[in-house]
C-alpha cells in the first residue's frame, strides 16, 4: 500500500542508543567505556515488536557517517579534531560522509555498508518502511567522503576559496582564518586550522562562531548570496544542487523509503521543488518529511517545494504541551488545527523527538501518564502521520546527565550512552520481551499499542473529523479547558473520542449538535450499540439525539466509543 493511502505511524530510534545494553553510563565516557548501539541491534524480534506496537515506519536517526572522537583512521577516515566536536560521540548532524554510514554503528566497521543493506532488508521483511536522515544545510567541518562513487567530486574540492560567495562553490568563505577563541576552554587537541574560514551551519557568515553556534558544522551553498542582500543565483544550476540530488538517489537505490530532511527551511524552496521532483521521477513512492518551524512558509514547502509532510511542532505539539502543563485551555486545540486546516493531513504530529523533552521528564509533565490524553488526541484526531520516539512507550524520563549534554530531559545526541528503561525490554540476549519490564512500563506500552492500533483502522486512518468544542462552551458538565472531544467517521463507522487532561476521573455530558449526527448519518433516536475501543466492552443504549451524551472519562485518559445504530 502506498504511503498516500495509509496513516503513517513512525517509530524514531536513535541508533547509537537504542540497542546499547552497556550499563556503565560514565559521564563523558568513551565508546569503549559506555558502549554504543548498532544497526544489528534491530533484529527481526526488535522490528516485529515495533510493528506490533502499531508502527508501520521506522526512522533510523543518526545513520550517516559523522565526526566523532573515536579513532577510525584504520578504515580510511581522518582523525576528527576535538576542538570542532561536541561530545565524544559527536553530533549526528555534523556529517563527514554523505555516502557512508557511521563506523560507530557497525559491528564490523569495514563492512558497515553491508550491515546497512542487511538493516534495510530486515526492516522491509518486518513490514516496515525505512526512513533515514538527510542533512542538507550543513556538514561537519572535516567533511571528506571515503564512500563516494569514483566519479563523484567531494564537496568543496572545486571551490574558488578566494570568493566569499560564488554560485558554483559548495561552501561560503570568510576573508580570514577560523577563530575559535569565543568557544571558551578548548579541548586538549592539536589546534584546528581552517583558512580561510567557512561560514558556520547556523548562518554565521563570519569567522568567529561562539559556543551557542553550530560551530562543528559549515553551511552549504545553494546559490543564495546571504551577504549580498539574499540574491538568488539558480541559473546555471548550482553545483550543490546536483550533488545533493545524487546523494538522495544513492540511498534510494539501496532501498531507503524516505527521508527526514533536517532544517529544510534553511535551504531554498526552489531547490526542493527541483530535487524532490527529480528523485520521485525515479522513485515515486519515496517520502520526504521536512523539519520546519515557521508556519508562514509551511504551504510553500508543501505546495511548491513538494514535501509530503512537515513537522507540526510549532502548532499541535506546543499547544498540547501547554494543555498538559495547565498553561493553556484544551479549547486551544481547536484554534490550532483551524490555523492549518487546509494542510492538516500533511503535518506530522509529534509528542517527543530527539531534540524535544521526554514527557515524563522534569522539564515537561514529570509523569508519563499525564501525556496520555495528548497522545490520544494527536494519534486519533486526523489522518496525518504520527511519530513515536523510542522510550516514550516505556515512560523514559531522559533525566540522565550524560556528559556534553547535561541533565536536560532529552536523550543526548553528543555522548555514548544507554537507557536503563530500554534495557529490561531489550534483554541480555536482545530478544525484546515485554514481560521483563515493570508493571507501570507494561501498562503504558500496552496503552500506546492499543491507541496506535486504532489509529491504523477506519475511521481514524481515513475518516473525516468533527470537532465538538464549539457546542460545549457554557456546558457545566463539560470543562472545555480540561476536556477535548471530537467525532471521527468513515462509511458506517462513527467514533466519539473524549480526552481528559485532568488528574481526576470526570463524568461528562458532551453536547453533540444535530448537524453532527446528520454528518455521521445517525438520523433518528433509537437503539445504539456502544463499544469502548480501549476497554473492549460494549452495551446497547437508547440514543436521544437532542440530549448530551454522558460518559465517565478516567483521569489523564480518554474514552474512545464506537457508535452503531442497532438497526444497521
Amino acid at each position: 500500500m502506498s504511503a498516500k493511502n495509509e496513516k503513517l505511524v513512525i517509530y524514531q530510534a536513535l541508533v547509537r542508543i537504542f540497542g546499547n545494553t552497556n550499563q556503565t553510563r560514565k559521564p563523558d565516557g568513551s565508546i569503549e567505556e559506555n558502549g554504543c548501539g548498532k544497526m544489528n541491534d534491530f533484529t527481526p524480534e526488535a522490528l516485529q515488536s515495533i510493528k506490533r506496537l502499531g508502527c508501520n515506519c521506522i526512522w533510523y536517526t543518526g545513520l550517516l557517517q559523522q565526526a566523532t572522537a573515536t579513532d577510525y583512521s584504520r578504515y580510511g577516515l581522518p582523525r576528527y579534531n576535538k576542538q570542532v566536536l561536541k561530545g565524544k560521540a559527536g553530533s549526528p548532524y555534523a556529517i563527514t560522509d554523505y555516502y557512508s554510514v557511521s563506523c560507530d554503528l557497525a559491528d564490523e566497521p569495514a563492512h558497515r555498508m553491508e550491515e546497512f543493506d542487511n538493516l534495510v532488508r530486515r526492516t522491509h521483511e518486518a513490514g516496515l518502511r525505512m526512513l533515514m536522515d538527510f542533512v542538507p544545510n550543513h556538514v561537519g567541518r572535516q567533511y571528506h567522503s571515503v564512500g563516494k562513487p569514483k566519479d563523484v567530486r567531494d564537496l568543496g574540492a572545486d571551490d574558488n576559496v578566494g570568493h566569499q560567495f560564488n554560485p558554483q562553490n559548495n561552501f561560503y568563505y570568510c576573508a580570514e582564518p577560523l577563530h575559535l577563541d569565543k568557544l571558551g576552554t578548548l579541548a586538549n587537541d592539536t589546534p584546528y586550522v581552517e583558512s580561510p574560514a567557512r561560514a558556520t551551519g547556523n548562518d554565521v557568515f563570519h569567522a568567529w562562531p561562539d559556543c551557542n553556534d553550530w560551530y562543528e558544522t559549515v553551511k552549504l551553498n545553494y546559490g543564495v548570496d546571504y551577504c549580498g542582500g539574499g540574491q538568488c543565483h539558480f541559473d546555471p544550476m548550482p553545483d550543490t544542487w546536483l550533488k545533493m540530488r545524487d546523494i538522495l538517489l544513492f540511498w534510494c537505490a539501496r532501498g531507503v523509503d524516505g527521508f527526514r530532511c533536517d532544517m529544510c527551511f534553511m535551504v531554498p524552496v526552489e531547490f526542493w521543488h527541483w530535487c524532490i521532483a527529480e528523485v520521485k521521477r525515479q522513485y515515486p513512492e519515496v517520502i520526504f518529511i521536512g523539519e520546519i518551524y515557521e508556519p508562514a512558509i509551511y504551504r510553500s514547502y508543501i505546495g511548491y517545494g513538494g514535501f509530503d509532510y512537515l513537522y507540526d511542532k510549532v502548532g499541535l505539539y506546543d499547544t498540547l504541551r501547554a494543555v498538559v502543563e495547565c498553561r493553556e485551555s484544551a479549547s486551544a486545540i481547536t484554534r490550532c488545527w483551524q490555523s492549518v486546516d487546509d494542510i492538516q493531513d500533511r503535518m506530522r504530529v509529534i509528542i517527543e523527538t530527539v531534540l524535544l523533552f521526554f514527557v515524563a521528564s522534569d522539564f515537561f509533565a514529570g509523569n508519563a501518564r499525564k501525556a496520555l490524553p495528548a497522545f490520544v488526541v494527536s494519534a486519533l484526531m486526523r489522518t496525518n502521520p504520527f511519530m513515536l520516539y523510542f522510550g516514550q512507550e516505556l515512560g523514559e524520563r531522559g533525566m540522565d546527565e550524560e556528559g556534553f549534554s547535561g541533565r536536560d530531559g532529552r536523550t543526548t545526541i553528543f555522548d555514548y550512552w544507554s537507557l536503563a528503561t530500554m534495557q529490561s525490554w531489550i534483554g541480555a540476549k536482545h530478544d525484546y520481551r515485554t514481560q521483563r519490564i515493570g508493571q507501570e512500563q507494561r501498562e503504558i506500552r500496552n496503552y500506546y499499542a492499543t491507541i496506535l492500533g486504532l489509529s491504523q483502522r477506519r475511521p481514524f486512518a481515513e475518516g473525516t473529523f468533527f470537532d465538538l468544542t464549539y457546542c460545549n462552551y457554557g456546558n457545566a458538565s463539560f470543562d472545555i479547558h480540561r476536556q477535548y472531544a471530537f467525532l471521527r467517521h468513515a462509511g458506517g463507522e462513527t467514533v466519539l473520542v473524549v480526552a481528559n487532561f485532568d488528574a481526576d476521573e470526570k463524568h461528562v455530558a458532551v453536547n453533540i449538535p444535530a448537524e453532527a449526527w446528520d454528518y455521521v448519518n445517525i438520523m433518528a433516536d433509537g437503539k445504539c450499540h456502544l463499544r469502548d475501543l480501549i476497554q473492549g466492552v460494549g452495551k446497547t443504549v437508547d440514543l436521544v439525539r437532542h440530549r448530551p451524551f454522558e460518559l465517565t472519562v478516567p483521569g489523564y485518559g480518554a474514552r474512545v466509543i464506537s457508535l452503531t445504530e442497532s438497526s444497521r
